[in-house]
């Protein structure tokens, strides 16, 4: 199929519209200074022949005249016979006397003497014989005497024609310079659409095959530059969404051959080597934790594959969040003792109910305290609150850790999937995005914040409380 340029398309229809617009309007002024000029020497004309039956009209009426020599005299001494000719018609419709002096052809055509005849006046313009274009009036004058029939001027529409003509020229000229002008600056206008679209259409093709390295270069501050410019960012996010991407699974593989490399190692030993009650405990205890380890992960990674398919759902009821958090205090107690970490828990007398998943938001609960652990040394303390916020009608939860705590560059990334503050920890980076869309869909809200790195981190977890 042909490719259709976006010039081509405009200088079909929107130049071929402009140019025979102004055509139709040239063409309009060319014909209204045509009308006007010949109906001008028309009106001339007329104006001249009133003058000169109001003359014959008095001397019809006066019987000492004789009318023949006055019509002679009048054509005689016509001041304007070197631009009109003024010639009497006899009652036969033949020209017998000329302002000139030479009489025309008999077989002249004179459709105006005609028209005068019948209706009172007549014009015409045509051509004569030897090819000169004339405008020739009549008027009729039998009521004033039976010999003649009516009085014609003629004359020549060569000047007015070269007039006419020179208008023309002008009228062209102008259209042309105008047709021109939309030309030059129709074509710089497509310019400066087709080139930005075509070097975006060339980044594109880059994009799609995974070089996210070059960018759009726009100066303008029109919607085109707000397209390159959204164009570069959607670049920027997808180039931080490859590396994301890419440190996912680099992360993952690591954090799935550490679990896999202690159980296989154990499992060897074991298998070829029970040793002593103590060692087959340890190792089986290893094993165990490693497996609980793995499982987590793919949990989350699973859950994460919902999201992304829309396949994640809710078991929504009534639940008691006191409970549910007191269950992920619980699981991680004997790990945080472990680990030296202390565990406070400001535990409250009631909440009001919540309306959700419980295992859902026991999920994201585990997924915050296993966080807080995590990023804390031995020493540090998790201190976890919660309470109503009355006034909003809200359930909060805070968990408090005095661990690494996250840089102000990294608070607003790290809910984004794939991001990990800290390499140096273990976790597949998908677990805060994870809690964030459940808490989301519960309609609540899931806040981050750290003063800085080495001051501890605060996940505040928001839910909307159940009316009474």
């Amino acid at each position: 199929m042909a490719k259709k340029s976006i010039t081509k398309r405009w200088i079909i229809n929107n130049l071929g519209v402009i140019i025979l617009a102004l055509l139709v309007i040239a063409m309009a002024i060319i014909y209204a200074i045509q009308t006007y000029y010949y109906s001008s020497a028309k009106q001339y004309l007329i104006s001249k022949l009133n003058a000169v039956t109001s003359v014959l009209s008095i001397h019809s009426q006066d019987s000492a005249a004789n009318f023949s020599t006055e019509m002679r005299n009048m054509l005689e001494t016509f001041n304007e016979k070197d631009k009109i000719e003024l010639m009497a018609i006899n009652s036969k419709g033949r020209v017998v006397l000329t302002s000139s002096g030479f009489s025309p052809d008999a077989d002249i055509v004179m459709p105006d003497y005609e028209d005068a005849m019948d209706s009172g006046e007549g014009t015409y313009i045509g051509k004569m014989p030897g090819g000169e274009k004339i405008l020739a009036v009549s008027v009729p004058i039998s009521s004033m005497n039976s010999e003649y029939s009516s009085v014609r001027m003629v004359t020549s529409l060569t000047e007015i024609d070269n007039a006419i003509k020179n208008y023309t020229i002008a009228v062209a000229i102008v259209v042309l310079v105008i047709i021109a002008i939309v030309i030059s600056t129709g074509l710089y206008f497509a310019g400066s659409i087709v080139k930005p679209i075509r070097q975006i259409s060339g980044i594109a093709r880059k994009f799609a095959m995974g070089d996210f390295s070059v960018r759009i270069s726009s100066n303008s501050s029109d919607e085109i530059g707000e397209l390159c410019t959204a164009i570069n960012h959607m670049a920027d996010e997808l180039s931080n969404a490859e590396n994301m991407k890419n440190e996912f699974i680099s992360s993952v593989s690591h954090e799935l051959r550490t679990p896999l490399t202690a159980i296989k190692g154990w499992a060897e030993t074991l298998m070829f080597d029970g040793g002593s009650p103590d060692t087959m405990k340890k190792g089986v205890g290893v094993i165990v934790n490693e497996t609980e380890r793995l499982s987590q992960m793919v949990e989350e990674l699973l859950d994460f594959s919902r999201m992304q398919s829309g396949h994640f759902t809710l078991q929504n009821a009534d639940m008691d969040i006191l409970a549910e958090l007191g269950d992920a205090v619980l699981i991680y107690s004997d790990k945080a003792k472990r680990e030296g970490i202390e565990i406070i828990y400001n535990e409250p007398d009631m909440l009001p109910f919540v309306f959700g998943d419980k295992n859902r938001i026991r999920q994201v609960f585990i997924n915050i305290i296993d966080n807080a652990i995590k990023y804390s040394s031995s020493g540090g303390t998790v201190t976890i609150n919660a309470y109503e916020d009355e006034k909003e009608k809200k359930v909060v939860v805070s968990v408090t850790d005095t661990g690494c705590g996250i840089k102000p560059s990294d608070l607003a990334k790290v809910k984004t999937k794939f991001f990990k503050a800290n390499h140096t920890r273990r976790g597949s980076g998908i677990g805060l995005a994870v809690a964030d869309e459940i808490i989301a869909m519960h309609k609540g809200t899931m806040d981050i914040t750290s003063p800085g790195e080495g001051l501890g981190t605060t996940v505040s977890i928001i839910l909307p409380a159940k009316n009474s």
